[in-house]
């Protein structure tokens, strides 16, 4: 899922038609990639505040594509993508319940005691237990057997930052932030720019 700018700001398209169109141009990318930081800072946030994950784990997983200005060219998008384009989903490994160290959850396994593995995604949601779920590849992925044999295995996805970038709450808020915020930092850096010009 990406988050780009789509909404027209008035008062913006108007400060734009009066000003030259490289000070307009420079001002408008910066403003945008400023605003998409904050919205970087804003998503992060509010997921958190939802799922049981970090800000570094967030933050490994949201990518800002930035506008630019190179040469008198302008690339007017700035756009907040949610994964990496390529991974669609979480291993579960990111929400084990963390009262349980890998180490003792990897000691469950080997005893049998794979059902007292504990994951939890949402924070107001409750935990949950996978049956014969074991923690393979040197403590990074759990696994699931897919029959009685001990082959064949299968890594146990979820929801990743795409998804939850995706939750209509939460790009609710961070839309919100962006339309709060555009125009004040256009402003500023409208007149950044004309300064900086008028000081030549």
């Amino acid at each position: 899922m990406k988050l780009d700018f789509k909404t027209n700001f008035p008062e913006v398209q108007r400060s734009l038609r009066q000003l030259r169109s490289d000070i307009g141009g420079r001002a408008l990318v910066s403003a945008m990639n400023k605003t998409m930081a904050q919205a970087q800072t804003q998503m992060g946030r509010e997921i958190t505040s939802e799922y049981r994950v970090t800000s570094a784990y967030v933050r490994e997983r949201l990518r800002l594509k930035r506008a630019a200005f190179r040469a008198g060219q302008f690339s007017f998008t700035a756009e907040l993508i949610g994964g990496n384009g390529k991974k669609r989903s979480s291993n579960m490994i990111a929400f084990l319940e963390r009262s349980v160290s890998l180490a003792q959850a990897r000691k469950r396994g080997k005893e049998g005691t794979l059902n007292q593995l504990r994951f939890q995604v949402r924070k107001t949601g409750g935990k949950k237990i996978i049956t014969g779920a074991f923690i393979g590849n040197k403590g990074r992925t759990v696994f699931i057997r897919t029959g009685k044999d001990r082959l064949p295995i299968k890594a146990v996805s979820t929801i990743d930052v795409a998804q939850m970038f995706n939750q209509k709450r939460i790009n609710r808020a961070v839309v919100g932030t962006i339309r709060a915020r555009f125009p004040t930092i256009f402003a500023s850096e409208a007149r950044f720019y004309v300064s900086k010009f008028n000081a030549r």
